[in-house]
């Protein structure tokens, strides 16, 4: 998913670890966060509400939002909502 964002930039080649930043490193936007949202709400429907997510956090923690925090989220709520 993505990748699919970072198509739009042509930054296809773009290394993604857990400690990728989504601001500093890949330089996305917060339009960019509602696209990745927008994604995971059509593959996991209500079970993944990334929006929830990032209203529950700071500016300056959305800033530093890591991959890793984001994989930890979808992998939690997909717990929480009894799959795996």
């Amino acid at each position: 998913m993505l990748h699919s964002v970072l198509d739009e930039y042509g930054e296809q080649d773009v290394e993604i670890t857990m400690d990728t930043k989504f601001h500093d490193d890949l330089d996305l936007e917060s339009i960019d966060l509602v696209t990745l949202g927008g994604q995971l709400a059509a593959r996991y429907g209500e079970r993944v509400n990334f929006a929830e997510f990032l209203a529950g956090l700071e500016l300056e923690e959305i800033i530093y939002l890591t991959i890793g925090q984001l994989v930890t989220f979808v992998v939690g709520s997909l717990r929480e909502a009894g799959e795996r």
